[in-house]
């Protein structure tokens, strides 16, 4: 006796069957035989509020745009105030010294002594 209600998928037993001889609940009507109800379109936005809480990063730290060691200020204070040099190669070189201070935790000597070349 067939349904008109019954399930698409497993003629109304409620049980399908692979090649292998396996049997299993139906995956349409889980095992009950009748067709789902069609409610039409299902939305699955997210709307609830907890959805929307705050993203849990990290905030990136910001960059170092000047030494920060005495030795090293004073050098890119000279730098900067250098009249022959142009603004790319007083950045690059700022920048070097942030590095390096990052890297070694102060300016050495012979670091000054390469710096003070450039600005002469």
């Amino acid at each position: 006796m067939e349904h008109t209600d019954s399930c698409g998928t497993c003629g109304g037993d409620g049980l399908i069957a692979n090649a292998f001889g396996s049997h299993t609940k139906c995956p349409s009507c889980h095992g009950g035989g009748r067709r789902a109800e069609d409610t039409g379109f299902r939305d699955v936005t997210k709307t609830k509020p907890s959805h929307h809480q705050g993203n849990n990063r990290v905030a990136a730290a910001e960059k170092q745009t000047w030494p920060s060691t005495s030795a090293g200020a004073e050098i890119a204070t000279k730098i900067k105030e250098s009249l022959t040099l142009t603004a790319d190669v007083k950045a690059k070189l700022t920048r070097e010294i942030i590095e390096h201070e990052s890297t070694h935790g102060l300016c050495t000597q012979t670091f000054l002594k390469k710096m003070r070349k450039h600005v002469r």
